[in-house]
This record gives structure tokens, C-alpha cells and sequence, in this order.
């Protein structure tokens, strides 16, 4: 089901008062917020659901021991899960930056570690270089800014990313 940019826009004005509501009732923990990176207007699909199934799995059992809540949606907007751990911001950063970065669809998870101003902290705030384009070697933020390519070969590579996953 293809979104509207509303809806898009919604859903993470709906996910950042989530976000500061969490940061309130949990001082002195740390917020982790999942979701997928699905670019385009169809945001929930079974793709998404492995990718969202694998991040989820992968969190849980990096930050075992050290989750005090979860609440997970799933959502037509995109998958989104919010976790609590007693764990700090560097340290938690650092573990969101492994994983993303390791896993085998790792490129596909976006965990943001939400600081207690409810703004994300930057990998680079923590010696972490930015993320890379799913296509070439040019940060990601280059590429999208650009539109260095096209919807159909971000795609394309995200299927293979999948395909190659579930084999």
C-alpha cells in the first residue's frame, strides 16, 4: 500500500511525541528507536517485515539484560519499535552502530539513539565516519540529497540485500 507524504510526515511527528513521552517516564535511561529504511511510498511490504523481524532480533539480543520496555508497531507508514535499556547513550550508540553496520541487512536497520533532548545523537558524535551510500562508496546523505540514483536500482539492491538474507 503506497503512503502519502502526510502520512509519512504524521507518522514521525506521531513517533517523536512517542519518543519524548518514553524519554520523560524513563529518566536516566537510554531510548532506542528502530525503524526500516524502505525508500519510496510503499513503506510496509514482506520485505519490510524480514528486515523489521531482523533488526528487532538483532537489538534484543545485543542489548539482552539491559531492556526495561519495548513497544513495537507495525505500522502502514513502516515498521517502528521504541526500547528502553539501562544501557548509556555512547555505549548504546556504539552497539546500534555495530549492528547496523555488521548484520547482514544491518544497512537496512536505522537505530537512532534518542538523547534526553529527544534529538538523535549523530554517529559522528561518537568518532563513528556516516553512513554509506546502499550503492556506491559516497555517504548516503550525499546520494539522497543528489538523487545520485534511481528509486528502481535502490531498490533492486535492497531485494538482492533480502534475497541473499533469506537464502
Amino acid at each position: 500500500m503506497k503512503i502519502t507524504l502526510d502520512q509519512l510526515l504524521a507518522s514521525r511527528e506521531l513517533r517523536h511525541d512517542k519518543q519524548v513521552a518514553l524519554l520523560g517516564a524513563n529518566p536516566g535511561c537510554t531510548l532506542m528507536s528502530l525503524t526500516v529504511i524502505m525508500p519510496g511510498p510503499v513503506k510496509r511490504n514482506s520485505h519490510s517485515l524480514i528486515v523489521a523481524n531482523a533488526a528487532l532480533t538483532a537489538v534484543l539480543e545485543c542489548f539482552r539484560g539491559t531492556i526495561k520496555d519495548i513497544e513495537v508497531h507495525d505500522r502502514t507508514t513502516g515498521y517502528e519499535a521504541f526500547i528502553v535499556t539501562t544501557m548509556g547513550n555512547d555505549k548504546a550508540k556504539r552497539l546500534a552502530c555495530k549492528i547496523e553496520d555488521e548484520h547482514p541487512l544491518g544497512r537496512l536497520f536505522d537505530i537512532d539513539i534518542i538523547a534526553a533532548d529527544g534529538a538523535p545523537i549523530s554517529r559522528t558524535a561518537i568518532g563513528q565516519p556516516a553512513r554509506r551510500c546502499l550503492i556506491c562508496d559516497q555517504e548516503a546523505r550525499f546520494c539522497m540529497r543528489n538523487h545520485t540514483h534511481t528509486q528502481a536500482e535502490i531498490q533492486q539492491t535492497i531485494d538482492k540485500l533480502i534475497d541473499r538474507y533469506v537464502q
